[in-house]
C-alpha cells in the first residue's frame, strides 16, 4: 500500500470518526468494512510485488451489519455516476404472495413496481451488448446455414448470459466496486495489466463491428450513394451524440437507450411478421437439441454463438452500471433487495434480447436456407433492385451471407420497406453499442489503471483505433471483405471471454469479499465448467482457423508464441481463482512475476456472530445474509 493512499484513508477515517481515528494510531490496521468503499481510494498491490518484497493487499467486503465498524456513510457523489438514481421508500412496497413462496423469511421481502422502475435501466444498458452487429450477423449466418436448428444454442447462450450478469452485478451491488476495481485491488501488477489490454482489445473489436454495421446500414438506406467508407467516416460524429446525452443524466440516457432497443423490436419483427417462418420449426429447434446434417460452417457457427452472445467487456460494464443506484450497503435487506430487483430487471432484458436475436435466425432460416443464387435474382430483377449483382444468375446454392446480402435478399423478395426497416435496425444496433462499448471502455481503463480520462478522449481514441483498419478494408477491398471481418471479430471475443469469466468467479467466491453473498456450489461448479466449455470452443476456434493463415513457418511460430502465453495466462487465472475458494497448498507453487501475496484476514468474533445470526434465524435461512465478522487486514510490518 503506497504511503500516499493511506494518508488519504487516514485522514478520511479523521473526518468520519475519532474513534476510527484511535484505532487506526493504535493498532497500525485499516478496517475496510463499511457500507461501500470509499471511491477512487481503492488500496493495491503495489509494485513491490514484482521485485519479491512484502506488500500490503486488502480487499474489501462492503456489506456490514454493524454501524459501527463502518468508515462513514455512502459519499453523496461517485465519480463514475455524479448523481445516482434514489431508490423509493419501503413503505411504498406491497407484499406479494410469489416471493413468500420462494424465500424463508417472507415478511422482509415485498415488492414494487415502483421499486422495480426506479431499478430498471443498468440491464438493458447491458442487454445492448446481445443485440450489436455482431450479434445479428451471427444470428443471420445460424439461420443460412443450419435452419432452425441453432436455436436452442442461442437459448443457452442466452441463459449462460444471464449467470454471468447476475454475478457481474451483485459483484457491484454487494462491494460497491466494478469488477475492474476489485482487480486493480487483487491482482498483482504484471496480470492485471494482462487482463485491461485483454478486456481493451474485447472492446475495439465490439467497436469494429458497430463501425462496419453503421456504415452497410448507411450504404442500405442510400441506395449505395454513401459509399462503406463514407459510412465509417460518418461514424466518428456519433459520438458526439453519446456525449451530448450524457450531460442530460443518466435516465435520459436511458431513455434513449430503450428507445434504440425498442426501434429494432420494431424493424426486426416486422420482418418476422412479413417473412412468417414456420412456427412448429421455431418451436422444434429451440426446445430439441440436434443439428441434423450440419457441414463444418454450421458448426462452426454453433460454436460461434457463445462468442457472439456473451461479450466479456459487458461482464465488466453491468458491475459498474449498477452503482448508478442509490442503495444503502450498510443494511442488509437493501443489498438483497437490490440483487433481487437487478435480477428481475436483466431476466427483462435479456428476454426482449432473445426474442431479438430470434426474429432474426428465423427470418432468414426460412428465406434463405437452401436457396439458390437464380431464386434470389430473378425476385431482384423483378422488384428492378440496383443489387442483383450480388446474386449470380445461376442454380448454385448461395454460399456466402452478411448482413448486406440479406438486407438486399429482404428488399428483393418484400420490397424496398423491408430493405430500409432491416437498415433501420443495424443502424438502432451499430448507435446503441457504440455507447455501451464507450461506457464499458471508460469503466475498464479508470478501474485497472486508476486513471480518470474525460470520456470524450477516451470515445476518440477507441474509435480511431477501431476506424483505421475499418476503412482501410472498406476503402481498398468490398463489402465482402468488409463483413467478413465480424467472423473474425467474434472469435476475438470468444478468445477474450476467459478473461472476464474467471476473474468474475473468483472474487464472487471470495467470502473476504462477499461473505454470504458469496456463489453457491452449484454456481461455482457451473461456472467453472462454462469456462472449461469456453475454452475448448476457443481451442477449435484456434485449429479451425489456422490453415486459413500464411502458410510460412515464422507464421506457425507466432501462433505457437501466442497460444504458449494464452494458455499460461489463463492457468495462472485459475490458480488464483482456487487459492481463492481455498485451495491454499497452490500457493507453493511459484510465480516469480505475477506473486501472490497472501491475504489475511481478522475473522476474530466470526463463532459468535455466527451463533447470534442461527439464535435469530432458526429457520437456517443464511443464503443471502451477509456476514457480519470485522475482517481487517493487518498491516505489513515493513509499512509500519
Amino acid at each position: 500500500m503506497s504511503v500516499d493512499n493511506e494518508d488519504l484513508v487516514a485522514s478520511m477515517g479523521q473526518a468520519k470518526s475519532s474513534q476510527n481515528n484511535e484505532d487506526l494510531g493504535s493498532a497500525g490496521e485499516l478496517s475496510l468494512m463499511g457500507p461501500q468503499p470509499q471511491y477512487g481510494l481503492l488500496q493495491n498491490h503495489s509494485d513491490d510485488s514484482l521485485s519479491g518484497q512484502p506488500e500490503t493487499t486488502s480487499s474489501v467486503n462492503a456489506v456490514s451489519g454493524d454501524p459501527s465498524r463502518s468508515l462513514g456513510p455512502v459519499p453523496e457523489e461517485d465519480p463514475d455516476f455524479e448523481h445516482r438514481v434514489p431508490i423509493p421508500e419501503e413503505e411504498d412496497a406491497q407484499p406479494m404472495k410469489l416471493f413468500q413462496l420462494v424465500f424463508a423469511k417472507p415478511e422482509k421481502y415485498s415488492f414494487s413496481f415502483r421499486k422495480l422502475w426506479a431499478f430498471t435501466g443498468p440491464g438493458f444498458l447491458m442487454s445492448i451488448a446481445y443485440l450489436d452487429p455482431g450479434n445479428i450477423e451471427s444470428d443471420l449466418q445460424s439461420g443460412f446455414h443450419a435452419n432452425f436448428q441453432l436455436l436452442w444454442i442461442l437459448m443457452l447462450a442466452t441463459l449462460m448470459g444471464l449467470l454471468l450478469q447476475r454475478l457481474s452485478a451483485r459483484l457491484g451491488v454487494v462491494t460497491g466496486m466494478h469488477l475492474a476495481e476489485v482487480c486493480f485491488r487483487e491482482y498483482p501488477k504484471v496480470p492485471r495489466i494482462l487482463l485491461w489490454l485483454m478486456v481493451e482489445i474485447a472492446i475495439i473489436g465490439s467497436d469494429m463491428q458497430e463501425v462496419i454495421g453503421t456504415a452497410i446500414a448507411f450504404n442500405l438506406l442510400s441506395n449505395g450513394k454513401i459509399p462503406l467508407y463514407g459510412g465509417v467516416l460518418i461514424t466518428i460524429t456519433d459520438t458526439f451524440v453519446f456525449l451530448f446525452l450524457d450531460k442530460y443524466g443518466l435516465r435520459k440516457l436511458e431513455a434513449f437507450f430503450a428507445l434504440l432497443i425498442t426501434i429494432m423490436a420494431i424493424s426486426f419483427g416486422y420482418e418476422y411478421i412479413t417473412v412468417a417462418p414456420d412456427q412448429k420449426a421455431v418451436l422444434a429447434g429451440l426446445f430439441i437439441p440436434r443439428c441434423q446434417g450440419c457441414d463444418s460452417q454450421a458448426s462452426l457457427q454453433a460454436v460461434g454463438i457463445i462468442g457472439a452472445i456473451i461479450m466479456p467487456h459487458n461482464i465488466y460494464l453491468h458491475s459498474a452500471l449498477v452503482k448508478s443506484r442509490e442503495i444503502h450497503r450498510e443494511k442488509k435487506e437493501a443489498v438483497k433487495e437490490a440483487n433481487m430487483y437487478f435480477f428481475i430487471e436483466a431476466c427483462i432484458a435479456l428476454l426482449i434480447a432473445f426474442i431479438i436475436n430470434l426474429f432474426v435466425v428465423s427470418v432468414f432460416a426460412q428465406g434463405l436456407y437452401n436457396h439458390t443464387n437464380a431464386e434470389i435474382h430473378d425476385m431482384c430483377v423483378e422488384q428492378g433492385s440496383i443489387y442483383t449483382e450480388y446474386f449470380p444468375n445461376n442454380t448454385d446454392l448461395i454460399k456466402q451471407m452478411d448482413i448486406f446480402k440479406g438486407g438486399v435478399y429482404l428488399g428483393c423478395e418484400f420490397g424496398a420497406v423491408a430493405l430500409y426497416i432491416w437498415a433501420i435496425g443495424i443502424l438502432a444496433s451499430g448507435q446503441s453499442s457504440t455507447m455501451t462499448g464507450t461506457y464499458a471502455g471508460q469503466f475498464v481503463m479508470e478501474g485497472f489503471l486508476n486513471l480518470k480520462w474525460p470520456r470524450w478522449k477516451r470515445i476518440m481514441l477507441t474509435r480511431s483505433i477501431a476506424i483505421l483498419p475499418t476503412i482501410f478494408i472498406a476503402a481498398f477491398k468490398g463489402v465482402h471483405d468488409l463483413t467478413g471481418m465480424n467472423d473474425l471479430l467474434n472469435v476475438v471475443m470468444s478468445l477474450q471471454l476467459p478473461f472476464a469469466l474467471i476473474p468474475i468467479l473468483t472474487f464472487t467466491s471470495a467470502d473476504a469479499l462477499m461473505s454470504d453473498f458469496k456463489n453457491g456450489i452449484i454456481a461455482k461448479i457451473f461456472c467453472f465448467l462454462l469456462a472449461i466449455a469456453v475454452i475448448g470452443i476457443n481451442m477449435f476456434f484456434v485449429v479451425t482457423y489456422i490453415p486459413s493463415l500464411p502458410q510460412h513457418w515464422a507464421m506457425y511460430v507466432f501462433v505457437a508464441i501466442l497460444l504458449c502465453a494464452y494458455i499460461i495466462f489463463i492457468l495462472y487465472l485459475f490458480w488464483y481463482c482456487l487459492i481463492t475458494l481455498g485451495f491454499t497448498f497452490l500457493r507453493n507453487i511459484p510465480m516469480p512475476c505475477c506473486s501472490l501475496n497472501a491475504q489475511s484476514y481478522n475473522l476474530e468474533g466470526l463463532a459468535e456472530d455466527t451463533d447470534r445470526d442461527t439464535a435469530e434465524d432458526k429457520d437456517g435461512d443464511t443464503e443471502d445474509k451477509p456476514n457480519t465478522a470485522e475482517r481487517d487486514t493487518s498491516m505489513d510490518d515493513g509499512h509500519q
